[in-house]
């Protein structure tokens, strides 16, 4: 129990940090659009590369020399486009909650985005492979409780997230309110691929 506490709360805490694909989860749900299968993208994602790290597999990402550039380079590229369009969407104004238009947007779009928020950014590799994975290596034994707590972390964060969004629908049914959220979630997406391309 000790083990799986650890590792709930060491999970908890490195995703709850504002990030991407966090802005992402709480855009979708506050559209009520594929919630579930976004949450549940998220928290599968996770659960693989945490399974991965505590069975000892992080040491893939520093043996192979060209993984990490190309994570680097590749996951930045994405912010800077996704973070512009955030950014478009917010001058150009004009978005508000829509009871007719809740589900309206295609599975697939919203499916490989949230992939690649998840898959592209380098940060889930060092938090899930590297952190949780070595961290796991201090409870012997009890590894697989360590890992089993910091997977139940994930989804309780992403489907709180994505559900408990509709609390601030009331606030979001403003075209300003979405304004504002386009413009942190673009200003977001560029910080982190700033952070990216200045990281050694």
């Amino acid at each position: 129990m000790t083990a799986f506490i650890a590792g709930f709360f060491l999970s908890f805490s490195l995703i709850l940090a504002i990030g991407a694909q966090n802005a992402f989860v709480l855009r979708q749900g506050l559209r009520r659009s594929h919630v579930f299968t976004v949450c549940l993208t998220c928290a599968v994602s996770d659960a693989i590369l945490i399974a991965a790290g505590v069975a000892g597999m992080g040491w893939i990402a520093s043996s192979v020399p060209w993984l990490p550039p190309l994570l680097k380079w590749g996951g930045a590229a994405f912010l800077i486009v996704y973070g512009a369009l955030a950014l478009r969407s917010a001058l150009r104004g004009g978005g508000a909650l829509d009871p007719s238009m809740q589900g309206a947007e295609r599975l697939w779009p919203v499916l490989v985005t949230c992939l690649a928020l998840t898959w592209l950014n380098p940060h889930v590799y060092l938090d899930t492979l590297v952190l949780i994975g070595s961290v796991s290596a201090a409870y012997p034994g009890a590894a697989l409780a360590f890992g089993t707590g910091a997977v139940m972390a994930s989804f309780a964060f992403f489907f709180g997230l994505g559900y408990g969004a509709v609390a601030l629908r009331p606030l979001f049914a403003r075209p300003a309110a979405w304004r504002v959220l386009d413009a942190g979630v673009g200003l977001t997406m560029w910080a982190i691929a700033a952070s990216l391309i200045m990281s050694h």
